[in-house]
């Protein structure tokens, strides 16, 4: 009798354990996570955009690729978004050679559309990377 209601105590305690949650595997779960727990998810975004802009504007000014101070503050944002920025930043990639894809086989976009023919690659920045 007393194993019998050990044996009933035993499955109980198994069914109502607390399941741990699992971290999501893929760039998107962890995009998706991090969007929905964390609460600086927006100024992780601003980062990623300034970022982006600065490259720009270091390309325009003939700065040497790959400086200290670029490797630095990509180091920070990555520490600070965790591999979430990577996507970020290859999602923006895509989209801006999706848009200079449709402009070279001269498909309108919307982006054109808002810029008009004098388009800089910070406007074009501005345009795709909405926060």
């Amino acid at each position: 009798m007393i194993e019998f209601a050990l044996l009933t105590l035993v499955i109980f305690l198994f069914l109502n354990r607390k399941k741990k949650k699992r971290k999501p595997c893929t760039l998107d779960g962890q995009l998706q996570e991090l969007i929905t727990q964390s609460t600086d998810a927006t100024s992780i975004a601003v980062d990623i955009k300034r970022y982006l802009l600065n490259t720009i504007n270091d390309n325009n000014n003939d700065v040497p690729k790959f400086s200290e101070a670029q490797i630095l503050e990509a180091q920070r944002i990555i520490d600070r978004a965790g591999p979430v920025a990577l996507y970020w930043m290859s999602d923006i990639a895509a989209q801006l050679a999706t848009l200079s894809a449709a402009q070279l086989n001269g498909l309108p976009t919307n982006v054109e559309a808002k810029l008009g023919s004098s388009a800089t690659p910070q406007a074009v920045v501005e345009a795709v990377v909405t926060i």
